[in-house]
């Protein structure tokens, strides 16, 4: 429930010309501090990489679009999606590598509104993209002629966007960004000579930052209505006049899952691998904070508060094919689901600031990819891929400012070289076609944010493997 205050108000802070009057304000923390759920709200919204704010961009398959993924298993990168994959890689393996992920949000208006009918100005916030890099590093050993063990470091959700501080969606989102590290274990047996299974734990860290405006405007409801008209109506033009209020939420948390995978040599020439990595549930902790607090709630409202919320990360499941076509043409293909119904509400308790609750309504997610790989030469190998991947968000009622999310297309394409028998480099890139619009006004305090994106996604990755 929301935490309530009541203080007095010193005579020469009413406006009403009577010194010797002191008021008691009441002061209800929560409605005036409602941007707390909106800072889980963005770490649910997603991300322009994959599916809501999942990376998959883990290792070198970028430039198939990740076709084949549970099937490939052509360097320790096999880790991620399908551990099964470390029993075709003798002795021990060695990969790493990152991504370059440059994106381009610039926002278009479409009549938004104030919460309240607060003006909100003609600045639209700049480009919110930005320029990042998700790392990778694997390793894996054959400890016996069936076993193998390896160890996998990856960062398998992400998110940043940033919009200038008094741009028109302030109340809604000005900087949200969120960074993970998975640590994931693997083993992996070789059953018979088609047959491989292999499983890992993983220990994952996450930390959010997310920031917004809130109108001190807001805290006109919580003015105590027992005062004379005059008194509340220069009080309630102080609040007017007043700028933005800061708010701030910082969270972070550890969580723990698991995952496994088979892979099936079907025929000579054909491939198959499934892989399903579980959910994971954050108990998430930190520190929410509010800036330039109106002189008139100053020492009433707290300025900061410990803050705590529960979420779950979504499962996902992944079933890929390789198909050796001819000795220089393979063709590779991917279905993946992820369970982003993992989230329908999330729920945040800020201490002093009060409790609240959202409802998402987000949906389950599908991805397919195909792709071809062609060995122009011994050291050469040539990629391409395409890939059509479902945002978790429903719709543009329920899209955050934090993320411009919406189904997309990827086309890529890569070169694979072979500097000898035991040491490669994977260049990929891609690009992703997609539009996103809004039209939220789920939360009144929040305003209405109407409008599109101008977007644009490219990654460029480089992933260099050796095998000793």
């Amino acid at each position: 429930m929301p935490t309530t205050q009541t203080q007095c108000l010193p005579a020469a802070a009413a406006p009403n010309g009577n010194p010797s009057t002191l008021h008691a304000i009441r002061v209800t923390s929560a409605p005036a501090l409602h941007f707390v759920t909106a800072a889980l709200i963005a770490l649910a919204a997603g991300s322009a990489h994959a599916s809501g704010f999942q990376l998959i961009e883990n290792g070198s398959g970028l430039g198939n679009g990740f076709a084949g993924s549970a099937a490939a298993a052509e360097d320790a990168s096999t880790i991620f999606p399908n551990p099964a994959g470390m029993t075709r890689l003798p002795g021990l393996n060695i990969s790493a590598g990152t991504t370059a992920i440059s994106t381009i949000f610039k926002f278009g208006d479409n009549h938004s509104t104030g919460p309240g009918g607060l003006p909100l100005g003609s600045n639209t916030g700049g480009n919110a993209g930005s320029l990042s890099a998700v790392p990778n590093a694997y390793l894996s050993w054959q400890a016996s002629p069936n076993w193998f063990v390896g160890l996998g470091i990856t960062a398998p959700f992400g998110l940043a966007t940033q919009y200038d501080d008094n741009w028109i969606g302030r109340y809604q989102s000005t900087k949200f960004s969120i960074t993970t590290i998975n640590v994931n274990p693997s083993v992996a047996y070789k059953v018979d000579d088609r047959l491989s299974i292999g499983a890992g734990v993983s220990w994952q860290h996450l930390d959010a930052d997310y920031q917004r405006n809130v109108p001190a405007a807001g805290l006109i409801p919580r003015l105590p209505s027992d005062l004379p008209a005059t008194t509340l109506a220069a009080m309630a033009g102080q609040l007017k006049a007043s700028p933005d209020m800061k708010a701030r939420v910082k969270l972070g948390g550890d969580a723990w899952g698991w995952n496994v995978g088979l892979l099936y040599q079907l025929s000579d020439a054909t491939r198959i691998g499934a892989s399903y990595r579980s959910t994971m549930r954050y108990s998430a902790s930190g520190t929410t904070t509010l800036r330039n607090i109106p002189g008139l709630f100053a020492g009433k409202i707290p300025g900061s508060a410990d803050n705590s919320a529960t979420t779950t990360l979504p499962d996902t499941a992944v079933l890929s094919v390789v198909h050796d076509l001819t000795p220089k043409w393979q063709l590779l293909g991917d279905v993946s689901w992820t369970g982003w119904s993992s989230l329908p509400s999330l729920k945040i308790n800020s201490g002093a600031l009060g409790e609240d609750q959202l409802k998402l309504e987000f949906r389950n997610t599908w991805r397919v990819a195909l792709g071809a790989n062609y060995q122009f030469t011994p050291s050469w190998k040539f990629r391409a891929g395409v890939a059509y991947d479902q945002s978790p968000i429903p719709s543009s009622a329920l899209r955050p400012s934090s993320l411009p999310d919406n189904d997309r297309i990827i086309v890529s394409i890569g070169a694979q070289y072979r500097f000898n028998p035991r040491t490669t480099i994977d260049v990929g890139y891609a690009h992703l076609f997609f539009h996103a619009n809004i039209n939220n006004n789920t939360d009144p305090t929040k305003g209405t944010l109407s409008g599109d994106w101008q977007t644009s996604a490219d990654m460029l990755g480089v992933q260099v493997s050796y095998r000793y």
